[in-house]
């Protein structure tokens, strides 16, 4: 009877034993499942590998590209604000719109409804942070607006994934190149570009941003001799009489039906060189006016450009 005592208590033991083993290695299981940040507001501890992420950052295309599940967006139409471009609707159409990622604030309650395990945010949204982390783990990202390549590096980053943002863009850079010179051996490779936004009678001249990079950095078309200089964020602007100075051998225009119509009407935008040698592209103002800010829409400016531009 003693003996048959000693081996129950003897079972109890090792049982509980190994429940406190299993314990501690789901405990282990559930630490390494998560990972130390560094972030505009200091170390943050994230999900390794986050299931339901709302950003607000403006990198919804950065985390797509990588393969990032994202429920709530704040990448939207810059001319409808509902709803997040026409190219990405395959892409982000059942994520939640929960703001503007280019305003100061975003809608909480939106945020908190999408049941996020991890939110992303920029410097630009910084005073609704503490309202965020109360929610879910908050990374506060730098704004890097206008710089899209090191938006990329940048989330690319929090997740340990640089190798596979950087095979992204070397696949990138080589195809615009191989692009730029079919247009080249198309039209020459003197032939020189100039993109526009058709702003009510003005023209705000892409120089060093958006679609005005991938053609002058990425495809390495040629830009006109006196461009005029680009010292922010914010386009430089010139008239209708300016464009016909700076005088590209084929404009780009994007511009809402609007402007459109206005340009047709219009006796001096006839007049220009390049239109009265039929070198004009006019492409939407939605969705391209902010696409070439992003990776998987400035791809897919590559293709278009090419088709639009080369003489037929």
């Amino acid at each position: 009877m003693k003996k048959l005592k000693s081996l129950v208590v003897l079972g109890v033991a090792l049982m509980a034993f190994g429940l406190i083993g299993c314990s501690s290695n789901n405990k282990t299981e559930e630490q390494s499942k998560t990972r130390i940040v560094e972030t505009a507001k200091g170390k943050v501890e994230i999900p390794a590998d986050p299931k339901r992420i709302v950003d607000i950052s403006g990198d919804s295309e950065e985390l797509i590209l990588l393969g990032h599940n994202v429920v709530g967006t704040a990448n939207v139409d810059s001319y409808d604000t509902s709803k997040v471009p026409s190219y990405m609707k395959d892409s982000l159409g059942d994520a939640k719109v929960v703001g503007h990622s280019m305003m100061e604030t975003a809608d909480i309650e939106a945020i908190l409804a999408c049941d996020p395990d991890l939110i992303i945010m920029s410097t630009r949204q910084e005073k609704i942070y503490d309202q965020l982390k109360e929610i879910a783990p908050t990374v506060v990202l730098k704004d890097n607006s206008n710089n899209w390549e090191t938006k990329l590096k940048d989330v690319a980053k929090l997740f340990g994934e640089e190798d596979k943002a950087n095979a992204w863009l070397d696949a990138y850079y080589k195809k615009a190149e191989k692009l730029g010179e079919e247009i080249k051996k198309a039209n020459g490779k003197d032939t020189t570009y100039l993109t526009v936004l058709a702003n009510s009678g003005s023209f705000m001249v892409f120089s060093d941003g958006g679609i005005g990079t991938v053609l002058k950095d990425d495809m390495k078309l040629p830009q006109p001799a006196n461009m005029p200089k680009q010292d922010s964020i914010t386009l430089p602007t010139v008239t209708m009489e300016g464009l016909s100075k700076i005088d590209p051998d084929h404009i780009i225009v994007i511009a809402t039906d609007s402007d459109k119509a206005d340009l047709k009407a219009s006796s001096v935008w006839s007049q220009i060189r390049a239109v009265k040698e039929g070198n004009v592209t006019i492409l939407n103002a939605s969705p391209y006016f902010s696409q070439a800010y992003n990776p998987i829409g400035r791809e897919l400016i590559l293709e278009s450009v090419k088709d639009d531009v080369i003489k037929k």
